[in-house]
């Protein structure tokens, strides 16, 4: 998948597609320059970014509206991520097909059409249809930013500053999504958070338009439709297996079909792109230690960041009592400390380079990930803060080095299926995460609270399912029944959050362990740096 970038929407008749290939960066930079192209790419991560964080600070005012069951409300939360990780493959090998800013562009149109759905939602289903189809949105968007980057940005140093501004402009999205959640929770309904997407998509799309180069990659060979949706449905029914671990219906024909075909097809995908003349994504990427290595480590670092941003928000309102808006303050070091690790990637990795950075970064994070243990049923904001500022800045630092180098290990020409690689254990690793480290949560959680001295058994299996779902039955009960079930859901809920945090450390050493596997140095050579379709 060679890739050509043009600078505007409109080829000039007779003018052959490969002599416009060739002057690929020229004509995007006579448009708007690479670093104006990198700042709209950053702008559109942001818009995907705030939203898959927004909702995080939402979830307690979700739930006392739309009343939704202990499945719905997973499903509200984790629905966004696993489609989008389905569908990342498909919509990223379709704009190598059709041009990248035209899928990016529909992306924009639908990211907001979703968004108005959302924010006007008023029953369970219709929000998550509506998270559904903002992931379907995401998946357009976001394969774009990276393929695109790459295109725009073939010398590796200045490619490993721009990916550095990428990412830190990620961790502002996951910043400002719970400040942002939490002001307009203050002042506003919760589908707020929601409905301010609709203007800056409605900017977004005459801007991209304009100032966007357009890239696609090599047309040789029928589109694998087959294949894309193989792809699609195979992850789609991995993760959703997945998000049932831990739970009463783990082991249930509802759990165990569905994840057994999703397996099976992506087996078949996988033995599908290994016959084909012309692949979907090209798997002999993988048979590079640091490529495969790189995308296991992004999918571990998301596993554990966003799996525990969403506990941790719920343990700062629902235990400690806290507002949306001052959790959303309470999580700002994290992404502050995101954000300046993002800005310092380029220098820390050429100094120290891929094996050090992203294994030196695994083990800063693990040891945050501990020392977060010490929080309990009081307040202790300093332990928090200073182990939120570590976490951020271990993350970052993970996920910049393994980004560069899954871009950089991979041929020019492979670009947009790296991409599509590289979002793909993105949001997969934050599907599987919330998945993950929530049925942890909840196995750990509910013993607890099924079996209270004084409470209805009734009344305690009502209360297993979340700590918002505890505190709803112990008003209704009321005198010394409730209060005792609230006293107990929430201690059940301190230790289902220390046992979660444990299991997270150990996955974040094991990405250390991974991380060994990647090259010692940042090789800057040139011809891993130069795009197939400029040479000669």
């Amino acid at each position: 998948m060679s890739g050509t970038t043009t600078a505007g929407p409109r080829r000039p008749v007779g003018v052959p597609r490969q002599r416009r290939s060739r002057r690929a960066d020229d004509h995007g930079g006579a448009l708007a320059g690479r670093w104006t192209v990198l700042v709209v790419l950053c702008v559109s991560l942001l818009l995907v970014a705030v939203d898959a964080t927004v909702l995080h600070v939402a979830v307690p005012a979700v739930t006392e509206d739309l009343r939704p069951g202990a499945i719905q409300l997973l499903w509200i939360v984790d629905v966004y991520p696993l489609v989008c990780a389905s569908l990342l493959i498909l919509f990223g090998t379709l704009g190598d097909r059709v041009g990248r800013r035209r899928v990016l562009l529909f992306g924009y149109a639908l990211f907001g059409t979703a968004s108005a759905l959302a924010a006007l939602a008023t029953a369970p289903e219709v929000l998550i249809a509506a998270r559904a189809l903002l992931g379907a949105g995401g998946a357009m968007i976001m394969p774009a930013t990276l393929s695109i980057l790459r295109q725009v940005f073939p010398d590796r140093r200045e490619r490993a500053l721009a990916i550095g501004v990428w990412s830190a402009v990620a961790a502002v999205g996951a910043a400002v999504g719970p400040l942002l959640g939490g002001f307009l929770l203050e002042h506003f309904w919760w589908g707020s958070v929601f409905l301010i997407n609709v203007p800056l998509m409605i900017v977004s799309l005459p801007v991209g338009r304009w100032l966007l180069p357009e890239s696609t990659g090599e047309r040789d060979g029928p589109w694998d439709v087959l294949g894309a949706l193989m792809a699609a449905f195979g992850l789609f029914g991995v993760v959703y297996g997945v998000k049932h671990v831990g739970g009463p219906e783990a082991l249930s024909l509802d759990t165990v079909v569905p994840a057994g075909v999703g397996a099976a097809l992506l087996v078949l995908f996988v033995r599908r792109q290994r016959r084909r003349a012309h692949p979907l994504v090209d798997l002999t990427m993988f048979a590079r230690p640091a490529f495969g290595t790189s995308v296991g480590c992004i999918v571990l670092a998301m596993l554990a960041l966003v799996g525990l941003e969403l506990i941790a928000a719920q343990y700062l309102q629902l235990v400690l009592g806290l507002t949306p808006l001052q959790t959303g303050l309470r999580l700002l070091p994290l992404t502050l400390a995101a954000m300046a690790a993002g800005l310092a990637g380029s220098r820390v990795l050429q100094r120290f380079g891929p094996r050090t950075m992203v294994c030196a970064g695994f083990v800063l994070t693990a040891m945050a990930v501990l020392s977060l243990t010490a929080m309990g049923r009081t307040d202790r904001p300093a332990t928090l803060v200073a182990a939120f500022v570590v976490l951020g800045f271990g993350l970052e630092t993970t996920l910049f080095g393994a980004y560069e180098s899954m871009l950089s290990e991979a041929p020019a020409e492979s670009a947009g299926g790296a991409a599509a690689i590289g979002e793909t254990s993105y949001q997969l690793g934050a599907g599987i995460g919330i998945a993950l480290l929530g049925s942890v949560m909840n196995a750990a959680y509910a013993p607890g609270v099924v079996t209270v001295p004084g409470v209805p058994s009734a009344a305690g299996l009502a209360a297993r399912h979340s700590l918002g779902e505890a505190y709803d039955v112990a008003d209704r009960l009321g005198g010394p029944a409730g209060g005792a079930l609230r006293a107990a859901a929430r201690d059940a809920f301190v230790f289902g959050l220390h046992v979660t945090l444990a299991v997270s450390a150990g996955l974040l050493l094991l990405g250390a362990l991974a991380a060994l596997r990647l090259p010692r140095a940042m090789d800057c050579g040139a011809p891993a740096a130069v795009p197939a379709a400029r040479e000669g």
